[in-house]
């Protein structure tokens, strides 16, 4: 029950990140986004690895470890 918790916020988050950006609310090369989707990832990859989904592991790995950089590189240019 935790896990399904904690997979719908993080696809809450990353899906709010995405609809926000399509519809011109939310900059992609903005800290808030970044941190958004990293966030969201790592709900995601968390519910994936305690359900051992492996492709989804992988998924949600790499997104949470993308998103990482975007939150660091902002965070590097001073972008909020």
């Amino acid at each position: 029950m935790v896990f399904q918790i904690v997979s719908l916020v993080g696809a809450v988050l990353i899906l709010f990140a995405f609809a926000a950006q399509q519809l011109r609310r939310l900059d992609a090369a903005t800290m808030t986004y970044q941190s958004l989707n990293f966030a969201g990832g790592a709900c995601l990859w968390i519910a994936a690895v305690a359900a051992r989904q492996y492709g989804f592991i992988l998924l949600e790995g790499t997104w949470t470890i993308m998103s990482a950089y975007g939150v660091w590189r902002m965070a590097r240019s001073g972008r909020s």
